[in-house]
């Protein structure tokens, strides 16, 4: 293996890291997890910047994995802006840790560490460090006592909560 190969690997391989403390959930249901969720806060990446009204469609590929269209409105631009990707079970289906791909062959982690197991209606989803983290939840509003607890819960596991945005679906 050439150094080019190499670091390719070390590369792609960190994408799909778990940060440290994250546990992915266990006893997952993917079918209760298909469809539109909201995103009520995110930490700011490039790829979201400006946009509000945020929101994650997932549903089954014929290949066995899932079709992730990100949908947001951009104020900026007056319009809206939908990315559509492809995500994969790294261990397996009944494990909330997916690969997401929306750049051809790249995958990152994407990875669900708490879950309302009830009802499937909140989530926390990390990518594969602590500056990537989302709230979604199946509505567009959320009590504020449960998001302040979600907050709450990621800043103890070490995501920097002061530097989430929340989302405006109005």
């Amino acid at each position: 293996m050439n150094k080019l190969s190499i670091a390719l690997l070390l590369i792609l391989t960190g994408c799909l890291g778990i940060p440290e403390n994250v546990r992915p959930v266990d006893n997952f249901k993917l079918e209760r997890y298909l469809g539109k969720w909201y995103e009520i806060a995110r930490m700011d990446h490039s790829f979201e910047k400006g946009l509000s009204k945020v929101t994650a469609d997932y549903s089954l590929r014929n290949d066995g994995g899932l079709t992730v269209i990100n949908r947001g409105y951009s104020e900026k631009d007056n319009k809206w802006k939908e990315a559509e990707g492809k995500a994969y079970f790294v261990k397996g289906a009944n494990q909330g840790y997916l690969k997401v791909s929306f750049f051809g062959p790249f995958y990152g982690a994407y990875i669900i560490f708490e879950l309302d197991h009830e009802n499937y209606q909140y989530s926390l989803v990390s990518g594969p460090d602590k500056s990537y983290f989302w709230i979604l939840a199946r509505t567009h509003k959320i009590d504020e006592n449960l998001k302040n607890i979600l907050v709450k819960k990621a800043g103890v596991l070490g995501f920097n909560t002061s530097k989430l945005i929340y989302v405006n679906h109005e």
